[in-house]
C-alpha cells in the first residue's frame, strides 16, 4: 500500500454568486448563497481520496476549530476514506472560513479568515514524524504558517518522500524553502510572485520555470486554466492542453489538479501522463458548482 500525505488548510466556504464580480466600492445583490466545505488542503485531500486506486491510503494533517463546522468536515472526509489521525482540534478557535464571490463565467474572488489554520504549528508537524516516515508523496500549500510548511517539507525530505508544493496563495518564498521542493505547481499569478516573471505565453512560462529550476526544483508545472499546463522538466518544457469544457465555477479546480497529480505519479505514470490525468480531473470539476462537491470520483475519468 502507498501512503499519500496532504498537509494544509480546511475552510468553511460561504459562496455568493453574481453576474459579474463586485468592483471596489460597489454593492451587488447575490443571486445565490450556499455553504460549502473547502480549504486548499482539504480540497486536495478529498481529490486524492476520490481519485485514488485501492492500493493508496490518504492521510490529512490539518488544524480545525472546536465548532460544528469541524464536526461536519470530519464526518464528510471520513466518508471519503481519508485518515484523520493527523487532524488537530484547536481550543477556542473557529475553523477556517472563506468568502467566495463567483460570476457567471465561473471566475472567482476569495477572501480567507485563517482561524484554526493559523495555529497549525511546526510542533504539530513534528508530532506526526511517524506519518512522514511512511509517506511516499507529500502535497502541501501556503494557507498554513510558513514555519509549519517548511517543517513539513524538511521532514518529507528527511524520509525521502517526494514533495509537491502548490504555492497558493501567491507568495515570495526563500531559497531555503524552494530547495526542499521536488515538484511545484503555481498558476500564472503564483509564478509571478515566485519568479518576478509575468507568465503570458509559453516563452515567459519557460523563463519562470527556469528560475524555479535554478532554486533546485526538478519539475515545474505552471497551470494555465483552460489552456492546460506548462510542464518543465530538466529544462525541457511543453504545453499539456486541457479538455475543452464549459466552466461554471473554477473553485477547487487547482486543488483537484494537485490531488490528481499526486495520485497519478504514485501509480507510476510519467509526469506528462500524470499532468494529463490531472487536467482531465480538473476539467470535470470546473463544470460543477462548489469546492469539494465539484471534485470528481475516479470512475468519472474513465
Amino acid at each position: 500500500m502507498s501512503t499519500l500525505l496532504v498537509v494544509g488548510s480546511a475552510n468553511a466556504d460561504h459562496v455568493l454568486t453574481f453576474d459579474e464580480l463586485p468592483q471596489a466600492g460597489q454593492t451587488l445583490i447575490s443571486q445565490q448563497y450556499r455553504l460549502e466545505l473547502g480549504g486548499k488542503g482539504a480540497n486536495q485531500a478529498v481529490a486524492a481520496a476520490r481519485l485514488r486506486n485501492a492500493d493508496q491510503n490518504i492521510y490529512f494533517i490539518s488544524a480545525l476549530g472546536d465548532d460544528s463546522n469541524a464536526a461536519t468536515m470530519r464526518k464528510t472526509w471520513a466518508a471519503d476514506g481519508i485518515d484523520l489521525s493527523g487532524c488537530y482540534e484547536i481550543a477556542n478557535q473557529s475553523t477556517g472560513t472563506a468568502v467566495i464571490f463567483v460570476n457567471q463565467h465561473g471566475e472567482n474572488s476569495i477572501g480567507v479568515v485563517p482561524g484554526a489554520n493559523a495555529y497549525l504549528s511546526a510542533q504539530h508537524i513534528q508530532q506526526q514524524q511517524a506519518l512522514f516516515a511512511q509517506a511516499d508523496y507529500m502535497l502541501i500549500q501556503l494557507e498554513t504558517p510558513i514555519d509549519s510548511v517548511q517543517q513539513a517539507l524538511t521532514l518529507a525530505k528527511q524520509y525521502h518522500c517526494t514533495t509537491i508544493l502548490n504555492p497558493a496563495p501567491a507568495a515570495k518564498l526563500s531559497h531555503d524553502v524552494l530547495s526542499l521542493i521536488d515538484i511545484i505547481t503555481p498558476n500564472e499569478t503564483e509564478a509571478l510572485a515566485l519568479s518576478g516573471i509575468e507568465v503570458i505565453d509559453q516563452q515567459s512560462a519557460s523563463k519562470a520555470a527556469e528560475y524555479l529550476h535554478q532554486q533546485g526544483i526538478n519539475i515545474v508545472i505552471i497551470t494555465l486554466g483552460s489552456k492546460g499546463a506548462y510542464l518543465s522538466e530538466q529544462g525541457q518544457g511543453q504545453i499539456i492542453p486541457a479538455p475543452t469544457v464549459c466552466a461554471v465555477d473554477t473553485v477547487a479546480a487547482g486543488d483537484t489538479f494537485n490531488g490528481a497529480l499526486m495520485v497519478a505519479l504514485d501509480e507510476g505514470k510519467s509526469i506528462k501522463d500524470a499532468v494529463e490525468f490531472a487536467n482531465k480531473a480538473s476539467s470535470i470539476a470546473v463544470t460543477r458548482h462548489g469546492a469539494q462537491s465539484s471534485i470528481p470520483y475516479r470512475k468519472e475519468l474513465i
